[in-house]
């Protein structure tokens, strides 16, 4: 009985005189002074070690990937849980169980979505590997054929002699390169299968934050109001939701900008005929998601199946995404980022080179949303306050002069 009654007092101290005791804390005079001094120390230590700061910090994101890789998740699909919970399951009176179903239907949808691109892409994978891998010889004479032929024309007589003998060498110089490296091809399937775990832990754990969100989300708020003053709060609250519609902008406009690029790449090869239509066009439309470098990537990926197949389909390939990419670039992508996104190019192309060296492709993907996030500190917050502080300035020479 004793310990019973003893308990709500506790709880009362957690909640009320834990938070009291925290912010009168913070407001004594050495506070400041200890935690400036601190940030100062830990800011030298960077300064002389950048190389050690960088690993070290390089050390912590390749162990707290999964977790970031989770967030990033859940925070891309809260949208459609949320719709779904309003249009869906709004009626239901458990907010909780509302939530519980919303994130269910959510996931369902994304798996079965996967699902069938997976299964229409793997076949069409397989088939490409197995075309490589059977007209491999043939490619091979025809090499062999076109650098003879290169020889007759151009070459002298005596150089003939040691065509064979060339191409010997580069097959064997070839399987050399290959067995030298088996240690580092052996190491790329070790990342890849690691990546391919911590997708798994990063998808789990998206489920979770999805579910507790809201509650996640209640204790952040509560944290900011005891650490700081009603004002603070709804600046912080004002930045927050500011950040939270660029992301928002990027996420939707570029999903929707690599869906369009993507259907008229895959119309643009039916209507000529060429092979792996299907597989080509989601390649292209995934990677144009990435800025930059993402359309490279897609238009080599793609040229190097097609010209397997016929060299002519890989080269009016190349053409055409050389046409529809200045499309996308000058109109597609305009129209749909608008001025929400106006950023400088010396921003973006700063962010994607710092970004991509430190974060590899998660920091060539946000390269674009971060860059926004800081013009938008820049102009809004850091620009007005400097604003604030030069007419401060003016009113108290005026102030002054009239003295």
């Amino acid at each position: 009985m004793k310990a019973e009654s003893e308990r709500p007092q506790l709880k009362g101290y957690k909640e009320g005189q834990w938070m009291k005791f925290f912010k009168e804390l913070l407001k004594k005079n050495w506070a400041p002074y200890t935690i400036a001094s601190c940030s100062a120390v830990l800011l030298y230590l960077a300064l002389t070690n950048v190389n050690v700061f960088l690993k070290g910090l390089s050390a912590v994101y390749s162990i707290m990937l999964p977790v970031l890789s989770g967030i990033i998740i859940s925070y891309v699909m809260n949208p459609l849980v949320q719709f779904i919970h309003k249009k869906v399951f709004g009626k239901i009176k458990s907010d909780r169980l509302g939530r519980n179903l919303s994130v269910f239907v959510s996931v369902l949808m994304v798996v079965a979505l996967i699902g069938l691109l997976m299964g229409a892409l793997i076949p069409q994978m397989i088939d490409s590997i197995g075309t490589f891998a059977d007209n491999f010889e043939s490619y091979s004479r025809s090499l062999q054929k076109l650098f003879k032929s290169f020889m007759d024309r151009f070459g002298k007589e005596n150089d003939l002699v040691l065509v064979d003998q060339i191409w010997s060498q580069i097959v064997e110089k070839g399987s050399k390169l290959l067995s030298e490296n088996m240690g580092e091809i052996i190491g790329t399937s070790y990342s890849i299968g690691k990546g391919f775990i911590s997708s798994i832990i990063a998808c789990i754990l998206a489920v979770y934050f999805l579910l507790d969100a809201p509650h996640l989300m209640d204790c952040v708020a509560k944290l900011l109001r005891v650490l700081t003053t009603e004002k603070k709060y709804k600046n912080i609250t004002d930045f927050v939701k500011r950040c939270n519609h660029i992301l928002l902008r990027f996420f939707i406009c570029d999903l929707i900008e690599g869906v369009i690029v993507g259907v008229v790449n895959f119309i643009f090869m039916s209507i000529v005929g060429m092979d792996y239509a299907l597989l080509i066009s989601v390649v292209v439309g995934v990677t144009n998601m990435a800025p930059t470098f993402g359309p490279i990537v897609g238009a080599v990926v793609g040229a190097f199946i097609l010209v397997l197949v016929n060299p002519w389909y890989a080269l009016w390939f190349l053409i055409f995404t050389v046409i529809l990419q200045t499309i996308d670039g000058y109109i597609i992508k305009p129209k749909l980022f608008g001025d929400t996104l106006g950023v400088s190019s010396i921003w973006i192309l700063i962010t994607l080179v710092v970004g991509g060296r430190m974060f590899g492709v998660a920091g060539i993907l946000l390269a674009i949303p971060f860059a926004a996030i800081c013009d938008y500190i820049f102009r809004d917050i850091v620009w007005k306050r400097l604003e604030q502080r030069s007419r401060k300035r003016e009113l108290m020479e005026k102030k002054n002069s009239k003295k």
